[in-house]
């Protein structure tokens, strides 16, 4: 016998694939694993592009072999001791590890702002950016969101 009887699954096949007869429903354990299944892919995609944001700001300066007895050097000559971390001038939080120093932007940038009127402005000793128009900075600009 087909599948379809009169338009209708028959009762045998509707009982071999796993199908309720009337109404045509699933079981409730594939509805549960659907609804799991779709937590854990809206998981999934928002761990991913959390990682990528995050990690758009970060930089990794590897060990140099002449180096490493005692800590890091960074960028401005100054011997970090391994385990230290330490904010630099262009506001990058670092740590040093026997493998390296490894530093990440310790801001956030503005996006989603009218780019014909306004502008960022980044101010080093608070580490933010402010969004202002062009033509008077003294008035701020609406940002959508800030991306690290």
């Amino acid at each position: 016998m087909g599948l379809l009887q009169d338009g209708k699954l028959n009762k045998e096949e509707n009982g071999r694939l796993g199908l309720f007869y009337k109404g045509l429903q699933m079981p409730a354990t594939l509805h549960r694993n659907s609804a799991l299944q779709k937590t854990i892919l809206a998981c999934l995609l928002v761990l991913a592009i959390s990682v990528t944001l995050s990690h758009a700001q970060c930089f990794f300066q590897p060990m140099k072999p002449d180096e490493g007895s005692t800590g890091c050097r960074d960028s401005d000559g100054v011997l970090r001791k391994f385990g230290s971390s330490w904010r630099n001038a262009d506001c990058y939080d670092c740590s040093c590890s026997r493998d390296g120093i490894d530093c990440c932007a310790s801001f956030g940038t503005p996006v989603g702002f009218d780019e014909k009127k306004c502008e960022k402005i980044f101010n080093k000793e608070t580490c933010t950016y402010k969004v202002v128009e062009k033509d008077d900075p003294s008035k701020e600009c609406p940002f959508n969101a800030v991306v690290a």
